[in-house]
């Protein structure tokens, strides 16, 4: 036999009415408070769930099924607390066992409970992440594309429509500058220079001449050391044709270095890589390469991972040497502070590419859910930046601008601008 403890009996009398009773009445106010507490919730269970089984190797067209499906499932929430709360008949919240209305009325209080604390507290906490200290300035020209060029580069992509949107940014991009501290820099480093692109999604929308616009405008960053380019470089089965004349484009004094993404790895792999090798990059795979830059060795690192396996095997690389890892995911985060990493570089989740008001960013594909949605951060020992990326499958950008980024690491504070 179990006994229960007087204090366990305690705390459980304040429930049995609950208990007992078949239905619970409740006002129109607080029902309507109940309503939208449950459906903040399920639609907060729903968009977590999605964005984890997203960072999952799966094949593509399981997670577009799986996506529209989560959709679905958000959509019939509201009905189906609807009938929960009785608002259909004046029933209230029936608790009768073997009713089919109280078969729903566990899930309606879970989804509430998420709404009232754990929607609150994510969006709290989504605000009160830290600026990195090594970050010592970030800024960013807007360049509107469409302006420059005198019309809207929408080309023949599938989804070219999403991008006549009103209020759509996705021809809006930043050209961000952000200068970083890292004692650990040999002087002869000091103002290292490396462009990040990512995300370029080569798929007909938007059309070549909006990533030659802005190719054209990351040479006005001037001379740069190394070129990062970290995945999602194609998304169609023809438009692997445009890498070379695109990213061909750009050169830096100690070359360019590519790894794929996930759309990548949905496509012809292979043909990517060798278009990237003609371009003159050096694609680095699930490997690490030793270069010389400015006299002194820096290890520059690939991870593809989940989607090719395995990681690359640092077991013979030099120890004490500068680590630079290319990451399409910044999933890996945990594997490079591992492996001692210095900077990573990330993309893949594109910052949301919609954000909400005062909520921000909802669907970021990432076991972190929206953690390391865009920006810099520091997790000992590495410093981690995540790009926006400059296009995506979905033509759509709301409050979350594209971005190509101008990295500056220095190896001594400086008086420069706070930032963003």
């Amino acid at each position: 036999m179990v006994h229960s403890s007087p204090h366990c009996s305690l705390l459980v009398l304040p429930f049995l009415p609950l208990f007992a009773m078949t239905e619970l009445q409740v006002s129109l106010p607080l029902g309507i408070v109940l309503f939208l507490a449950a459906c903040t919730g399920h639609t907060l269970l729903m968009v977590v769930g999605l964005n984890v089984l997203y960072a999952w190797p799966l094949p593509h067209g399981v997670l577009r099924y799986t996506r529209k499906l989560d959709i679905l499932v958000i959509l019939l929430g509201p009905v189906l607390f609807w009938y929960a709360l009785g608002f259909h008949d004046g029933s209230g919240i029936s608790f009768e066992t073997g009713a089919r209305r109280a078969l729903v009325t566990p899930y309606l209080f879970v989804s509430c409970i998420l709404g009232l604390v754990a929607a609150p507290a994510a969006v709290i906490l989504y605000h009160c992440r830290r600026v990195p200290k090594a970050l010592l300035s970030g800024r960013a020209q807007v360049v509107d594309v469409a302006r420059e060029l005198g019309y809207l580069p929408a080309g023949r992509g599938k989804k070219a429509y999403l991008a006549r949107l009103p209020g759509n940014q996705v021809c809006q991009v930043d050209m961000s500058e952000r200068t970083f501290l890292m004692p650990q820099l040999p002087p002869e480093w000091d103002g290292l220079s490396i462009l990040h692109l990512s995300d370029l999604h080569l798929c007909g929308t938007p059309d070549r001449s909006f990533f030659r616009h802005v190719l054209e405008r990351c040479k006005e960053f001037g001379e740069l050391d190394l070129i990062a380019v970290t995945g999602d470089i194609v998304d169609s089965k023809r438009h692997h044709r445009w890498v070379v004349p695109l990213l061909g484009r750009l050169r830096a004094r100690h070359g360019g270095f590519a790894i794929l993404g996930n759309h990548d790895y949905w496509l012809d792999a292979t043909l990517i890589r060798r278009r990237l090798t003609r371009a003159g990059y050096h694609v680095l795979g699930n490997g690490w390469k030793q270069i010389e830059v400015r006299g002194k060795p820096m290890v520059v690192i690939g991870n593809e991972t989940p989607w090719f396996r395995p990681a690359a095997d640092l077991a013979s690389c030099p120890a004490g040497v500068f680590r630079l890892c290319l990451s399409h995911t910044p999933d890996t985060i945990s594997w490079c502070r591992a492996n001692l990493v210095d900077l990573m570089l990330a993309g893949h989740v594109h910052g949301g590419q919609i954000r909400l008001p005062f909520i921000g960013s909802l669907f970021v594909p990432s076991r972190f859910s929206r953690r390391y949605d865009c920006g810099s951060f520091f997790e000992p020992p590495t410093l981690m930046h995540v790009s926006r990326g400059l296009a995506g499958q979905h033509p759509l950008r709301f409050n979350c601008r594209p971005e190509v980024t101008k990295i500056v690491l220095v190896t001594g504070p400086r008086q420069l601008a706070s930032p963003d």
